[in-house]
């Protein structure tokens, strides 16, 4: 029977695996997947946003691509769109090539009931990762998610920590409608409301360095004062960056503008190591190797004791950050 103190052990040495997977590389799972009793490999379609849509999500997909192979017992298949319509008819199109699993990171959060149970009366498992949906449990085999909230609230306490003299808030978001998206702007949003900080502007850059910074430079030219970017992920926070740069406006420990940003790329820690920027909130990206455990299980006839299961993660600070954070902890 799976176990989730297994899982949990797991989890809690993802500091050391994650040195060997700092460069965005992981290790196959130790022992291939056993074939399945007809002689054939286990069939997954895998449903992912962009690859490049940033390095996190990069280092998701090489992580998927280097576990999921035939030499581990997979014939996989793989699609991408960041529109969660176009995800829904590559979740059609699996079903109709009865794939045994369904492995999905959802778009948009919403939407799904509907092909899930498709793929419930087909007899396809469905395992989410990275991103959690709205839809019956029951609808899907085990969910391997970072805590989205949790990521935000950590943010948000840690900016509440500096006690700036004023809050002027530049908000850069993610796609509407995503897990990390809400969930990193539920809490500023929360913050914004209960503690008087000002919110100059909240715009989606949909994770792009280049809209970012459009966003950025557009406040730079309305006059507006600002004191704090809000990037929901490193990219957006380094096209945020440039606008600042390009106006000479100074970022980081004790300059003008707080520069915070999420997924912990090498680069992006190395801004901090450097103090040009403040904060960066983790997100764990190695997840196959969690779902090739729960795959294995399954085949092996056994069962899940839990549906979720939550990524370890934490977030750095500028003035405490290491070289071996960096080293250990970049993706």
């Amino acid at each position: 029977m799976f176990k989730l103190k297994k899982l949990v052990s797991v989890i809690a040495t993802a500091a050391i695996c994650l040195s060997m997977a700092s460069c965005g590389e992981s290790k196959p799972a130790a022992g291939g997947t056993e074939a399945k009793d007809d002689g054939g490999l286990i069939k997954v379609g895998i449903i992912n946003n962009d690859p490049n849509e940033s390095g996190y999500r990069t280092a998701n997909d090489k992580d998927m691509k280097y576990t999921f192979t035939k030499e581990n017992g997979f014939d996989a298949s793989f699609a991408y769109s960041l529109k969660n319509d176009e995800q829904i008819g590559f979740a059609q199109k699996f079903i109709q090539d009865e794939v045994d699993y369904l492995l999905l990171s959802a778009a948009d959060t919403a939407g799904w009931d509907s092909v899930l149970k498709d793929a419930q009366d087909a007899g396809v498992k469905v395992i989410l990762f990275d991103r959690t949906i709205d839809a019956d449990p029951s609808l899907y085999e085990a969910s391997i998610v970072s805590d989205m909230d949790k990521e935000g609230q950590t943010a948000v306490d840690w900016l509440k920590g500096q006690n700036l003299p004023k809050y002027e808030i530049i908000h850069i978001q993610g796609v509407m409608g995503s897990a990390a998206q809400k969930g990193r702007s539920g809490a500023l949003d929360t913050a914004v409301s209960e503690l008087g900080w000002t919110m100059v502007t909240q715009q989606t850059a949909e994770w792009n360095a280049e809209k970012a910074q459009q966003i950025v430079q557009s406040v730079i030219d309305s006059g507006k004062s600002f004191n704090v970017i809000y990037a929901e992920n490193d990219d957006m926070a380094k096209g945020a960056v440039a606008a600042l740069d390009k106006a000479n406006i100074s970022h980081g420990v004790g300059k003008d503008v707080v520069v915070m940003g999420f997924d912990c790329n090498k680069w992006a820690l190395e801004e901090l190591l450097a103090q040009n920027w403040n904060y960066d909130g983790q997100c764990n990206p190695f997840q196959a190797s969690y779902i090739k455990e729960i795959i294995d299980t399954l085949e092996n006839g056994g069962t899940i004791a839990e549906k979720i299961v939550i990524m370890d993660e934490k977030g750095f600070d500028a003035t405490t950050i290491t070289q071996a954070d960096v080293d250990n902890y970049g993706i």
